[in-house]
């Protein structure tokens, strides 16, 4: 039986709180984005993968007493195929659920291409250059009264995703929220056609992940010009990214993984006993940037499903995380738990990535912590 998402994060307590699932690290010597690809990949796992202004925050403290720039890991694939994201970090783009305006997308016969998403007042969408000033869509996570604002300021795509990140959440994001009452009574009031979280480019991340998160600085142009194919974060410019020469020579920022993804097929005490053996255990996940890594990771999976180190206690009566401590949390009443002996934890390996209890007996994949 699927488990409510609100009981993901109900983990406070656990012993691996304050553990990191990947690690940055900066390198203060000066190569070309291919050498410090390849350090870093000898050395730790690869370039950064930077998913959130966590993360952000993260690089700008580990770059603390250097005023300059350094490699992360995206990269411009030269005649790429133009990918879509939403600006929501985490939230995937799925093509079987768009609401596209007929005959859309396309560039419109412009020379400029158009690669950012707009919104009409039947909530379906278009596509506009992104360079464009227009009123944009908000979105708040937190309970407010009214979780959608529209913005009447007259802003390109890339200053509309600051203001909002700076202000509220992000840029709506997701045909959920695009599909939102609120939203319809908003675009109701309103002649205009606002910038929605949508974009499309061809930049990749060096270890192959997908994360959507982008921290251009407002000079960056849709589709990225010949200043270069290789990104790098701008320290005195609040860590905004700027995209040079790949040739030109920089320090660098790697990230060690600390989670790693098992192909085989086990039992799920086999798969503990493996992650015991072989790394730390099996993975702990404490909150949505957790929940974002490991969904990352089991997306490679060869099974439906993916081990957890969550289980029930039959004889406790308790879900509980199996790290070294065994600090367990109860929370046997909540909506959509069945507190069946013999049962553990997984995540879909497809899909929204949600938790589902699963038969131990069952052989799947598992993602282990690494110490």
């Amino acid at each position: 039986m699927q488990w409510s998402l609100i009981l993901l994060f109900l983990m406070a307590q656990c012993c691996f709180m304050d553990c990191q699932l990947y690690q940055f690290h900066y390198i203060n010597e000066n190569k070309n984005w291919t050498e410090a690809q390849q350090y870093c990949r000898e050395k730790h796992t690869d370039l950064a993968t930077v998913t959130n202004m966590k993360d952000m925050k993260r690089l700008i403290n580990i770059s603390a007493g250097y005023k300059t720039a350094a490699w992360i890991g995206l990269y411009d694939q030269t005649n790429g195929n133009r990918t879509w994201f939403w600006s929501l970090p985490g939230l995937e783009f799925n093509e079987s659920e768009t609401k596209w305006q007929q005959g859309e997308p396309n560039d419109g016969g412009n020379q400029v291409p158009e690669n950012c998403g707009i919104l009409d007042k039947s909530l379906t969408w278009g596509v506009q250059g992104c360079q464009k000033t227009k009123y944009f869509l908000c979105y708040d996570e937190t309970n407010k009264t009214h979780k959608y604002h529209l913005i009447k300021d007259m802003k390109t795509w890339l200053e509309a995703q600051s203001y909002c990140r700076e202000k509220h959440t992000d840029l709506i994001s997701g045909t959920k929220q695009l599909q939102d009452e609120e939203v319809r009574k908003l675009m109701n009031s309103s002649s205009t056609y606002p910038y929605i979280g949508l974009f499309r480019d061809t930049w990749r991340w060096s270890d192959g992940s997908s994360f959507s998160f982008r921290h251009w600085n407002n000079d960056f142009n849709y589709p990225q010009s010949n200043s270069g194919q290789c990104a790098m974060t701008v320290f005195n410019d609040g860590g905004r990214w700027k995209n040079v020469s790949c040739a030109e020579r920089k320090p660098f920022i790697c990230y060690h993984d600390n989670v790693i993804l098992i192909k085989e097929k086990m039992n799920w005490k086999d798969a503990l006993t493996y992650c015991r053996g072989h790394h730390d255990d099996l993975v702990t996940i404490t909150n949505m940037d957790d929940q974002r890594w490991i969904q990352e990771k089991v997306k490679n999976a060869s099974t439906p499903f993916v081990w957890l180190g969550l289980r029930f206690n039959c004889f406790k009566n308790i879900w509980f995380w199996v790290c070294k401590e065994k600090i367990s949390y109860q929370n046997s009443t909540s909506a959509g738990w069945m507190n069946n002996c013999n049962t553990s934890g997984a995540m879909q390996a497809g899909g929204e990535h949600r938790w589902f209890q699963r038969n131990d007996t069952e052989e799947l994949n598992f993602i282990c912590s690494k110490v």
